[in-house]
């Protein structure tokens, strides 16, 4: 791999060792370690059971439900569709080293991947620019004045790098083309618009500009905010490889610390909300981006936390928004909260009227479970008074407490229900026990058809065959060789390349040279050496195979003897073919009893005899 890209191997290898796997894969997924490995929720499949597992000591990763895995560096690729380079350049600023990676347009892929990066720099180039203009310029005053007047301090100005666009059809224009950036290209990234007559303008000229960073602080779109009465009122940067608006959430790359070390997010709906909770003093706030929040948002954030409280605006569309996001928060496993407003309100001008502490103590501090806030939102669709709506109501909140995972909690809530309505108990528990059961039918249909976790990991087990005995020494003897250098050079000289299975020959060869060129036993180093993606999963599998260090003389020999006597028997069924093809026409009976020996030979090949 480093060499397809002319990257040096000692680079590769430094840089590779600065960056601890844990770490790095601990900016996507929240870690908890078992045993030997850390195990988290798996960013590239969804799942509500972890399966995912990091390996520190051998620096690998590997996914038990959907089957990726790999090193750090393979792990960017996979999770932010990096090319190797730009993987490497990526760790290499994370661990403070200087790396110029040469730019690579011989093939499609990689005018791609260079186009892209035009566009990523070009990015941060007007980040800077429209905070520069924001606070120097005539144009940008007027921005300031409004952010000023909407209770925007500057600090919180400066840490999300609010800018302004000026009102000039072709200063943005003029910028990017000093800093050599192709019109055409500038169109197609967003940034500039284009009419019939082929001018060109600055997308959101006349907007306040809120950048938006991905994962990994990298700014990759927009979010523009009119402030006379252009339309429309909010306007993002258009939909791209680097900008997915169903991937990204405002705030992310500030807000991760304190989101895992609190195991909370506040979930709001703008970029004004984040900013009012900033100055209130709440560090672990996201906001999606003038969209509906999606099911990519709920994976995203059910790999961090456990616990998302939902802060949304307090009018109807405010609360239809909470009902749908609750949804979807629940269907990837996380516990909700409901921080309600009062009708009318938004975060932002909440604290503006009542104060920073009123907010924290007030809505943050009692927030209400998922099944009090179901029970007044439901209560909406109905007519209470009337005796078909009342029991269509209970129906419906019966259904929802059937979907509660706590005993303790369906029987208090059904309680109230009972209470509140005047019904049996005993004739409430009889329709959730009937909905229960239904909920489970659906559940296991669910895991029948791969749709959850455990589906997943049941398909994924069923294509795990029984392996005979020599394919299973073939894997057993390279997850040695992979770790001891000595054992890999015995096998060498004994063996050399002679295993049954292809890609455990292709593994063995690679592996040979890799120690040959001097480096030491390591798994995670030693897949940068492989190009071939199928190759580097198999040694990741082989990988993650417990085993010692070191092997005894009889089991080397034994895992030897193993593999060669399935090429003695391959040799030998080859000759009994050859007789049989022979006398089948002259001599049916020794034909056939020659067919008895060579399946009787495939048997015990199987069972390892």
């Amino acid at each position: 791999m480093a060499n397809q890209y002319h990257l040096d191997d000692d680079t590769i290898a430094t840089i590779q060792s600065s960056n601890d796997i844990v770490d790095v894969v601990g900016d996507y997924v929240q870690l908890k370690k078992q045993g030997r490995n850390y195990f988290g929720l798996c960013p590239f499949h969804s799942e509500n059971t972890p399966s995912f597992s990091v390996n520190q000591e051998k620096q690998i990763f590997h996914c038990f439900g959907c089957g990726k895995g790999g090193n750090v560096y393979t792990f960017l690729m996979e999770l932010e569709g990096f090319s190797f380079p730009q993987s490497v350049q990526h760790l290499a600023e994370k661990s403070g080293h200087k790396l110029e990676i040469p730019q690579f347009d011989s093939d499609n892929e990689g005018r791609s991947t260079t186009e892209e990066q035009l566009i990523l720099e070009a990015y941060q180039w007007l980040a800077k620019l429209y905070h520069h203009l924001l606070y120097h310029t005539k144009d940008g005053k007027k921005g300031l004045e409004y952010l000023h007047q909407r209770g925007f301090s500057d600090d919180a100005i400066e840490k999300f790098q609010i800018g302004f666009s000026p009102q000039s059809r072709d200063f943005i224009v003029k910028f990017l083309e000093k800093k050599g950036y192709h019109r055409q290209l500038m169109v197609k990234a967003g940034f500039l618009t284009t009419n019939d007559q082929i001018n060109y303008f600055d997308r959101f000229r006349g907007r306040i500009i809120f950048p938006i960073r991905n994962a990994i602080g990298k700014t990759v779109g927009f979010g523009g905010r009119s402030i006379d009465n252009q339309e429309p009122k909010y306007l993002n940067s258009p939909e791209s490889e680097l900008f997915q608006k169903s991937k990204l959430l405002y705030n992310f790359d500030n807000a991760r610390s304190e989101i895992r070390k609190r195991n909370e997010v506040i979930l709001l709906e703008g970029y004004a909300d984040v900013l009012a909770l900033y100055q209130a003093g709440v560090m672990n706030a996201v906001a999606s981006l003038g969209t509906s929040f999606t099911d990519s948002h709920a994976n995203i954030l059910r790999r961090y936390v456990e616990t998302v409280v939902i802060c949304f605006d307090g009018d109807t569309a405010g609360q239809n928004a909470t009902y749908k996001t609750l949804k979807l928060l629940k269907k990837v496993g996380c516990n909700v909260k409901i921080a309600m407003l009062p009708n009318g309100y938004d975060p932002d001008q909440y604290i503006q009227e009542f104060g920073a502490e009123a907010f924290r103590h007030t809505i943050l501090d009692t927030s209400a479970s998922e099944m009090t806030f179901l029970i007044s939102h439901l209560k909406k669709n109905y007519n209470l008074n009337q005796e078909g709506d009342r029991l269509r109501y209970v129906e419906n909140i019966i259904s929802e407490i059937a979907l509660l995972d706590s005993s303790i909690k369906r029987d208090h809530y059904l309680r109230e229900l009972s209470e509140q309505f005047s019904l049996s108990y005993e004739a409430l528990q009889q329709d959730l026990a009937v909905k229960m059961q239904n909920s489970k039918k659906n559940d296991d249909n669910s895991k029948k058809f791969g749709n959850t976790n455990e589906g997943i990991r049941n398909i994924y087990q069923k294509k795990q065959k029984v392996l005979p005995a020599y394919h299973k020494a073939e894997r057993q003897l390279i997850a040695f060789m992979l770790q001891n250098a000595h054992i890999a050079e015995r096998v060498q000289e004994t063996l050399g390349s002679k295993f049954n299975i292809e890609q455990h020959q292709i593994i063995v060869t690679h592996l040979y040279g890799f120690y040959e060129a001097g480096n030491q036993p390591n798994p995670s180093h030693f897949l940068t050496f492989i190009e071939d993606q199928a190759i580097q999963k198999l040694v990741v599998e082989i990988s993650i195979i417990d085993c010692n260090w070191e092997i005894s003389d009889r089991e080397l020999d034994d895992y030897i003897y193993t593999i060669l006597a399935e090429q003695n028997d391959k040799s030998q069924i080859r000759q009994l073919e050859r007789e049989q093809k022979m006398v089948e026409k002259t001599d049916p009976v020794k034909a056939a009893q020659i067919a008895m020996e060579i399946i009787k030979l495939r048997q015990e090949s199987k069972r390892g005899s």
